[in-house]
């Protein structure tokens, strides 16, 4: 390694206590598609002599090889190891390093700044607690400067240094670099940040990284690593309420049972009173057992099992707290969502809901609004595109245990997986509770309503005339189906009248989407039955004279059946 302790080769066993007794800060880098966040983190490594003699070697190569410095070192080289961020010059995946100076030890995340790529960036800001969010002095305060500040502000990072790089070509002006931080200042006033520290730099040239330049006489305030050294990130997690969630049950014999976990908040000691958030059940710790052999008192972020005092029912998910401060244990909540994935979120389809180690099924019931981040608005929609972030209401199949996640980033957070191809769709974070399921059920009046509220939709009854194709039903419960509506077509088969209209009350009553297909039952006999609005018959017609009108609605009849269906779905807003 390229960097050197005196200490080392005096007294490696002092080294290494001092190496275990410093503080460790997590931070980012973000900002957009060549702001230069792989140059400043490889110079960091650089300058900081933290890389071995092996990865000098090869990158002095790749340099030679790929780089895009002429015969300089170039130091994005150390972070883009795929070969296609090689080749386009662009980071796409989450690259961690780890350094440390005599003061403190580092663990920095460089992430994507391409928009495709916002994914990777929320992972890596996930568990940062400083952001430093790059700005070519060029190009100013972009699109991308503007998402990632807001995605910083949502996951709960306080303290940014707003970088602005390249300062090398703007000639080191002064009057550009208060113009820039006076646009950002402006655009970040709301997001919640308690610190923005402004700092000139060039990562390229090493101006303000490591020390003081001199081509900046008129900046007087802390170089990068001066300000990433001394900044005092608050840490609540000890001073929070006791939270463990149990990733595994540890039991290799008859005479021992464990309780696996990384701590999210709090201080456990044995004796301690827990209690299980789901059944409530109470006990005590009996030992904090690890590796190096049972301990008296055990932190957040420590990875720990504990034994208690009773044999009580806990399994893999369970969520262990301090019984005066319990989490939420709801089914009901409000939460942020980042949607993450190419297919858009469509409130009502149903996902898994991963919290921990607990997985369980969640639907969106409503997206209250989506999140401008150019402008910081509220606007209104029907659905999440991949990248965008709204304000949504979630009801999981059973109850959850969470704090909000302004409280408690580790218990306030979750994922969204799509059920059938097992991708991450989306990440949150939990607001508040809502009214829960759970609560006051008996008074609960079970009817239609009811019954399609859960399904999120309005019972209703389509007759479909049969001179209509005959795919026509099918076609519209398959749309219905991929939007998360439950439906159930409906053909007499010689039943009779009586008997299918019967059918289609019970149907009807249960809160479903009921398709009649028309033939031995005419409309006439049916619509009687139902309540006023939600029988509706379906005809053909030529094109100009489709309509929509007294529950009636006429399609088109030279549109394909496809058409018809897509075109039925969207007019009755099913």
């Amino acid at each position: 390694m390229a960097h050197q302790s005196e200490l080392i080769a005096r007294d490696i066993h002092a080294y290494l206590k001092q190496q275990e007794e410093k503080g460790m800060l997590r931070f980012i880098t973000c900002g957009s598609v060549d702001d230069g966040k792989s140059t400043l983190i490889g110079r960091l490594l650089w300058d900081s002599k933290m890389i071995f003699e092996d990865q000098l070697t090869a990158l002095e190569a790749d340099s030679r090889r790929v780089g895009t410095q002429g015969q300089n070192i170039d130091y994005a080289l150390l972070l883009d190891g795929l070969e296609a961020e090689r080749e386009q010059g662009i980071t796409i995946d989450v690259a961690y390093r780890f350094f440390s100076t005599d003061k403190r030890k580092f663990i920095v995340a460089d992430t994507p700044g391409h928009e495709q790529y916002t994914r990777n960036m929320v992972t890596g800001a996930s568990n940062a607690q400083v952001a430093v969010i790059l700005v070519d002095a060029r190009k100013g305060v972009l699109t991308q400067t503007r998402r990632h500040s807001y995605l910083t502000s949502l996951v709960g990072i306080r303290h940014v240094v707003l970088a602005i790089n390249k300062m090398d070509l703007v000639d080191y002006r002064e009057q550009r670099f208060n113009e820039i931080l006076r646009e950002y200042q402006g655009f970040a006033a709301s997001l919640g940040f308690e610190e923005i520290r402004p700092i000139p730099i060039s990562a390229l040239n090493g101006d303000n990284v490591i020390a003081a330049s001199p081509a900046t006489p008129w900046y007087q305030g802390p170089s990068l690593m001066e300000y990433l050294e001394n900044v005092q990130v608050a840490d609540n997690a000890q001073g929070n309420p006791f939270r463990m969630r149990v990733q595994w049950v540890n039991r290799p014999d008859l005479d021992f049972r464990g309780f696996c976990g990384t701590i999210a908040a709090g201080v456990i000691h044995p004796g301690d009173p827990v209690v299980v958030t789901s059944s409530g059940q109470k006990s005590r710790v009996a030992r904090i057992v690890t590796m190096d052999g049972d301990l008296a008192r055990a932190v957040a972020g420590q990875a720990v099992t504990l034994t208690l005092e009773d044999e009580i029912d806990i399994s893999r998910g369970e969520t262990l707290a301090a019984p005066q401060e319990r989490p939420h244990f709801e089914d009901h909540f409000e939460a942020k969502l980042v949607w993450l994935h190419e297919e858009a979120l469509v409130p009502g389809r149903d996902y898994l809901l991963k919290a921990g180690a607990s997985l369980s099924p969640a639907r969106i019931e409503e997206l209250r609004f989506k999140v401008n981040v150019n402008s910081l608005q509220q606007e209104s929609g029907n659905s999440l595109a991949l990248n965008e972030i709204g304000v949504c209401r979630l009801r999981a199949a059973k109850p959850v245990s969470f704090d909000s996640y302004r409280e408690n980033r580790a218990t306030g957070s979750f994922i969204l997986i799509d059920r059938v191809t097992n991708a991450t769709v989306g990440a949150g974070m939990i607001h508040q509770p809502l009214r829960s399921s759970r609560q006051g059920w008996p008074e609960i009046e079970i009817n239609r309503e009811a019954r399609a509220a859960l399904k999120n939709q309005k019972a209703k009854v389509l007759w479909f005339d049969n001179r209509l194709d005959p795919q026509l039903p099918s076609l519209v419960e398959k749309r219905l189906h991929s939007l998360g509506r439950h439906s159930m077509p409906l053909v007499s088969q010689g039943a009779g009248e009586e008997s299918l209209a019967e059918t289609a009350s019970l149907l009807y009553n249960a809160g479903l989407i009921v398709l009649v297909q028309g033939g031995e039952i005419g409309a006439d006999h049916l619509r009687s039955r139902f309540a006023p609005g939600d029988f509706t018959e379906i005809r053909g017609a030529a094109p100009e004279n489709v309509s929509d009108h007294d529950n009636v609605v006429t399609i088109d009849n030279q549109a394909t059946p496809t058409e018809q269906a897509e075109h039925l779905v969207r007019s009755l807003d099913l």
